[in-house]
């Protein structure tokens, strides 16, 4: 069953309109939420007067920052890691001290520190009665400037948000060996130098942020259900915290069908503090459904890194050296450290680099705070290396496809230690790349290129290798048990389905260990009443934890089961084989099945007590150390030079998963993954004025998603390299699709136009940048 195409068993509720979404979720005597929300990217909170709204109709409380301050509730401990701990690359500042904490309240006291944020709630009978309540508030805002960008907040004399996080530097430090890096550029035939930024994004769920909580007045528990992705153990941790209450009287339920979270749900938003205080307040349930342009003012966003690279080489182009600056903007509040950190110890990718030195910093700027987006901080590495190296082999004379395979890691250097520290497992990288050019006819591209120009088109051809290194909460749990009443297998795991296809895929994973169809077998998650411990859904973690702890539960499982079937049928256990769900004593006819073992076990029938009862096991694991997917994407773009407009003809990708339990889920996340990254590429930017501060891209007028008909039929590869770093050879393969699409999409426009002089279009590169570009390259040349 492992690596079959098996269709995925929750798709038929999905397309039949029984799925069941946050909004969905229904409670008696509700009553609804409403957020007062800063106009101000940055302004002192002077005074709130909520009178005016608390004796409005319908309205049944008015909350503001000194509301829950005086409650007890503290601020959200996001989960922002350390220099002392961490199974990625450990980084620290240069004076040794920890990276910043900032106090993020659900409703602050001070000052607003980005537009859109909240500083007020209403709980009403309606949705509707809080939204004209809140418009009722009167704040006395005291307007302080404001700064955006990340490398602009670092400047002297910069707005600042935190009295202790001087110059808004919340990290600052570097990784890598200086004076070998610096000797090597002295000594380089060539030296390209490249600066560029991978611009802000947000994960536009088609469900936006939903949220409702209850409170039970006799047993003091709270119940939230949110639409999250991080796991809902991690929520109830954090929440808890910050309601002041132990862990045991939070429950948190992520609804089953909500998906889409790519990393911008990850963490603990303010209204999941917010709403199970109120329902306490008020008794009653309160609920609350951000609009749209809440949400694309609201959400933790993604990406926003800048990056100012040196690359060194000799003169047959054998890489050298790699230095980077790397300014991560982490926005007002520090939610998340990750992205800057994933993306520092893969700058070199899956090149021989011998020595490198990168510096980071992480700035905080009035803008919505950045999490871990689709692939955290890897797509933008990816995109630096990729750009420099098609930069390179232009400026400096050598084959773009070449350059690449003469500094590739080969198979027998495996395992690899990059110079940043990062050991990578194994795999081939270099039979991707070729299985990557052959799938996309590389070789015959120049015709294709000359077509297109005699219609008056300029088409261009790009390549992008990517590895990745994934870890994630290395703590993962798996309850098994056989139920031979229902005739199911059950299974509780800690890691929630957000879209992947858990319940098939785990199904199927646990249905091959078992040897029964994965039909019967039952994934349950997203609900701390029965889950206890597991990390959730991010960084390509979920098959790679689950598969050990089900694997090892599964064991466990068989084994006992062997026990008693040896008793049953009054042989020896040595002698039992277990295969395709049934245990079979040698030389003779005796078989007992999987649940006939695990009904016997419920009814005792003389079994020792040790074989009494549930036939089940559990596995609680905690793994250390990183995945490594990795592969390569070929994309073909063709432009019209009288206007910029682009559309994409061909696109290819090779990924390595290290095994494929079902290739068409895989398939499925590769080209959801593309669409996402080569969107970034193109279309999508989460804009902030630099003026003003405010969010210039907070409808769907202003921010462009990416569409199906933007895109041709994609041309998939899984490849199959086990992975060394895994007891069963799995690699993640979420995200695969996303990492190399930045690279590779801005290298087939560049390639299109490289007739034109024209040698970089930063992203998103939108028709009219690239119409942009074209006038200005042509203007030059005019020169």
């Amino acid at each position: 069953m492992i690596g079959e195409d098996v269709r995925r068993k929750e798709d038929n509720r999905l397309i039949t309109g029984k799925g069941q979404y946050a909004d969905d979720l229904k409670f008696e005597n509700t009553v609804y939420a409403a957020f007062v929300r800063s106009p101000h990217a940055h302004a002192i909170i002077r005074s709130i007067d909520t009178s005016a709204a608390r004796d409005m109709p319908g309205v049944l409380a008015v909350l503001t920052g000194e509301d829950i301050v005086a409650a007890g509730i503290a601020p959200i401990p996001h989960a922002i890691g350390s220099s002392q701990f961490g199974s990625d690359i450990r980084i620290k500042n240069y004076d040794g001290t920890e990276r910043a904490r900032t106090q993020h309240q659900a409703l602050p006291t001070d000052r607003a520190r980005f537009v859109g944020e909240a500083v007020a709630m209403v709980i009403a009978e309606s949705t509707n009665l809080a939204k004209d309540a809140a418009e009722a508030i009167e704040i006395d805002w005291e307007e302080l400037p404001s700064v955006v960008r990340g490398v602009d907040a670092l400047e002297e004399g910069a707005p600042q948000l935190w009295d202790h996080v001087p110059r808004n530097k919340a990290m600052d430090g570097e990784v890598g060996d200086k004076a070998g890096t610096e000797e090597a550029f002295a000594k380089a035939a060539h030296v390209l130098e490249f600066t560029s930024w991978a611009q802000r994004v947000t994960g536009v769920h088609m469900e936006p942020r939903s949220s409702a909580a209850e409170y039970d007045p006799e047993t003091g528990k709270f119940t939230i259900h949110a639409s999250g992705g991080h796991g809902v153990v991690m929520m109830r941790e954090q929440i808890a915290a910050s309601l002041g209450v132990d862990m045991a009287f939070v429950r948190v339920v992520a609804p089953r069908d909500v998906g889409g979270n790519f990393g911008t749900r990850n963490a603990t938003y303010p209204e999941f503090v917010l709403l199970p205080y109120a329902a306490k307040l008020t008794g009653r349930p309160v609920k609350h459904q951000a609009e749209r342009i809440e949400a694309f003012l609201s959400d933790f966003q993604g990406r926003d890194l800048h990056v100012k690279a040196r690359l060194a080489l000799d003169e047959n182009g054998k890489f050298l050296a790699f230095h980077s600056v790397n300014t991560s903007n982490i926005g007002a509040h520090t939610v998340s450290y990750t992205p800057l950190n994933k993306g520092i110890q893969l700058m070199t990718s899956l090149y021989r680099v011998p020595v490198a030195h990168v510096e980071f910093r992480a700035a905080m700027s009035n803008t919505v705070p950045t999490i871990p987006y689709r692939s955290a901080g890897r797509p933008e590495a990816m995109y630096i290396i990729e750009r420099m190296i098609d930069l390179a082999a232009r400026k400096f004379g050598f084959d773009r496809v070449e350059l690449r395979r003469i500094n590739m890691i080969p198979e027998e250097a495996s395992p690899y230690s990059n110079p940043m520290g990062v050991v990578y497992d194994n795999g081939d990288y270099i039979g991707c790349m070729d299985k990557v050019l052959d799938m996309a006819d590389w070789k015959g591209f120049e015709a294709r290129r000359a077509e297109a120009r005699k219609r008056g088109m300029y088409r261009g051809i790009g390549l992008s290798n990517y590895i990745e290194g994934t870890s994630g909460v290395p703590r993962e749990r798996a309850e098994i048990t056989v139920d031979p009443t229902a005739g199911i297998v059950d299974v509780v795991i800690g890691t929630q389905n957000t879209g992947q296809g858990h319940e098939t895929a785990f199904a199927q994973l646990v249905g091959s260990f078992l040897g029964v169809s994965h039909e019967v077998v039952q994934i349950r998650a997203s609900d701390t009443d029965f889950v206890s411990v597991g990390g959730g859904s991010h960084s390509g973690r979920s098959l790679r934890f689950a598969s050990i702890v089900m694997h090892k539960a599964t064991a466990e499982i068989i084994e006992r089961g062997r026990r008693i079937a040896a008793f049953m049928l009054n042989v020896a256990p040595e002698e039992i084989d277990f295969t395709d769900g049934h245990f079979r004593a040698r030389g003779s006819n005796g078989v007992v099945s999987l649940f006939e073992a695990a009904q016997a076990a419920e009814n005792d029938l003389g079994l020792p007590d040790e074989l009494r009862g549930l036939l089940a096991a559990m596995s609680d694991e905690t793994t250390h150390g990183l995945a490594y997917p990795y592969g390569a994407a070929v994309c073909e773009i063709e432009i019209d030079p009288e206007t910029g407009f682009f559309h994409i003809p061909r696109y290819s990708t090779v990924d390595d998963v290290g095994k494929a339990l079902n290739p068409m889920i895989v398939d499925g996340q590769t080209h959801g993954g593309i669409v996402q990254g080569v969107g970034q590429a193109l279309f999508e930017w989460s804009n902030y004025d630099q003026e003003t501060g405010q969010n210039l891209s907070a409808t769907f007028m202003d921010y462009q998603v990416a569409r199906a008909s933007d895109f041709p039929s994609f041309d998939t590869h899984i490849s199959e390299v086990p992975a060394k770093s895994h007891p069963l050879g799995f690699r993640p393969g979420g995200e695969g699709g996303t990492t190399p699409s930045l690279g590779v999409t801005i290298n087939s426009i560049t390639d299109a136009l490289a007739d034109l002089g024209v040698t970089h279009i930063e992203m998103p590169a939108t028709p009219s940048r690239i119409w942009e570009a074209i006038r200005a390259a042509k203007a030059k040349q005019e020169a």
